[in-house]
């Protein structure tokens, strides 16, 4: 009898452990930031969901990090030239357009606290070889150096661009893990979602 109050105790203990650790996991150690653009997408045509959102919540659902969307307040739902060309004269200018913050699909009504975060995940799509102008204008707002980051894209070609670099010259205090790139036209697939899923393993 004493033996089977000890085992069910280290059981219990066992439980108890696992369910503080997936609560750490929630409360923040991990967020995905990201911006994505539905609408018409070179490769996939008008989709309702961006393709870099997709790689967002795959990353979320393997490793439990919260998500933080950046959604830019310029209207970017027009045909995909017309966006490339648009794309271009902002990053020629230097415009830092502003944005709104969805933070696990909800609404922020302030700037986002990212102290109790440890891993960033920073993902989009490029445009122009680098990461949407909108993604600088958050990188401006908030100093990441000390977190350790993990830069990803979705691109129909141009690979990680100079995103990850970037990246390193806006935050050269981080640490960077190891970068990584998907074709957008891929993401939807279960190919793409396991190319994903070994890339967060």
């Amino acid at each position: 009898m004493r033996s089977l109050i000890i085992t069910l105790l280290a059981i219990f203990s066992f439980s108890a452990c696992g369910a503080q650790t997936e609560k750490k996991m929630n409360n923040g150690k991990s967020i995905v930031v990201f911006f994505s653009h539905a609408g018409e997408n070179y490769g996939v045509g008008n989709v309702k969901e961006g393709n870099t959102k997709i790689v967002a919540d795959v990353i979320s659902e393997k490793t439990k990090a919260d998500r933080l969307e950046i959604v830019c307040v310029k209207d970017y739902n027009m045909g995909y030239d017309a966006l490339c060309n648009l794309a271009k004269k902002e990053q020629n200018a230097g415009e830092l357009p502003g944005y709104t913050l969805l933070l696990n699909g909800n609404k922020l009504s302030g700037k986002m606290d990212m102290s109790s975060y440890t891993t960033i995940y920073i993902g989009g799509p490029v445009w122009w070889g680098t990461y949407p102008q909108v993604m600088f204008t958050f990188f401006k707002d908030y100093d990441l150096n000390g977190k350790t980051i993990l830069p990803f894209t979705t691109h129909e070609g141009s690979g990680l661009a100079r995103c990850e670099s970037d990246l390193k010259k806006k935050y050269p205090n981080a640490t960077f893990g190891k970068a990584f790139s998907i074709y957008g036209h891929e993401v939807r697939s279960e190919a793409g979602k396991k190319k994903v899923e070994a890339w967060v393993k």
